[in-house]
């Protein structure tokens, strides 16, 4: 071991013990975020049981999913609130030519019928991901699946963070807020999870409810702020909360929405992110956590302006980097 190197890496293992005392979490004191996007959609199928064993196996952190909630009330993982035409077949093996039915439109047993386990490469999507390697038969499984596979594994302290995949501006596309959480919370519970749980999301109105209804669990504000998708812009998405009370600082509009809720985390767009709004959210008790890091470059840029973790479609390349940083790696299962 260098002793030599700077000290900058001993704040994370700091802020690791500082959340550790604060939670209770067996999240590992010390440890550098490495989250798993999508289980690592850059190498497997995402939001497959495919891929969260490929990431757990390899050594991860966390698992970063999404949640929707089908027609029978069960939480499933999957980004879309619709069955995706680019990674989706139908019972005949068929790729939808369009966006398929609402995920809480149809029962768990309905959505099993379709294969999620590889890009149609066709589209537009699959260049994003030309190294993903796809598999026959896999499905959108249930959150109770996912906890039954990491029990199994062993993998007992693997992390989850699960976005919440609720829009404010088309509302019937999922289940109301509250309805949502209560419905996530109780699968949660159930499995014995709470204490390795966070729970992110665009939507802010949800994250207020955990607050209040389970406060253990750890909470991730996401912000991007682009053309196409500014959800800071005004208090649609964050729950009436304004940019403009807090001089333009999403970091203090984050810890205002936050209140004295504990282990809370802000998740900005890195092209949003900079060293300075690091430094200050830090300041202000949050943890720093970016989404999606693909590059090498940038997670190096991301680790040297001393965020607490990076999310990424690529783990494989994470660990890469964090070796080089002599950031202790996250030890992968071989049960």
């Amino acid at each position: 071991m260098n002793i030599s190197k700077p000290l900058k890496n001993c704040s994370h293992f700091f802020r690791g013990l500082v959340l550790l005392a604060v939670l209770g979490a067996t999240w590992p004191a010390g440890a550098f975020d490495l989250q798993a996007h999508r289980g690592g959609r850059g190498l497997r199928a995402e939001n497959t049981l495919a891929a969260f064993e490929h990431a757990i196996r390899m050594g991860v952190t966390t698992l970063e999913l999404d949640i929707a909630i089908t027609a029978d009330n069960v939480p499933v993982i999957s980004h879309d609130t619709a069955l995706n035409p680019f990674i989706t077949r139908d019972a005949s093996g068929q790729w939808l030519k369009t966006t398929g039915p609402l995920i809480h439109s149809l029962t768990l047993a309905q959505l099993q019928a379709f294969d999620v386990g590889r890009i149609n490469p066709a589209s537009t999507y699959a260049r994003d991901f030309p190294d993903q390697l796809g598999q026959d038969g896999l499905r959108i499984v249930s959150l109770a699946s996912l906890f039954k596979l990491v029990n199994d594994l062993g993998a007992s302290e693997i992390q989850f963070d699960m976005e919440t995949k609720v829009n404010p501006v088309y509302p019937a596309s999922t289940l109301a807020p509250d309805e949502f959480v209560n419905t996530l919370l109780a699968v949660v519970r159930e499995a014995g999870m709470v204490k390795r749980v966070m729970v992110q999301s665009f939507d802010w109105r949800t994250l207020a409810l955990l607050h209040t209804l389970e406060p253990e669990v750890r909470t991730m504000y996401l912000t991007i702020e682009t053309p196409n998708f500014h959800n800071v812009k005004d208090g649609t998405w964050t729950a009436g909360h304004l940019l403009s009370d807090h001089n333009g600082s999403v970091p203090r509009l984050v810890k205002a929405a936050a209140g004295q809720a504990k282990g809370v985390i802000w998740a900005p767009l890195l092209n949003n992110l900079t060293a300075e709004l690091v430094k200050e959210a830090q300041a202000l008790g949050l943890q720093v956590i970016p989404w999606t890091v693909n590059q090498r470059v940038l997670m190096l840029r991301c680790i040297d302006w001393g965020v607490d973790g990076i999310i990424t479609d690529y783990p494989d390349r994470l660990r890469d980097v964090m070796a080089r940083k002599n950031l202790p790696l996250p030890q992968g299962v071989f049960r």
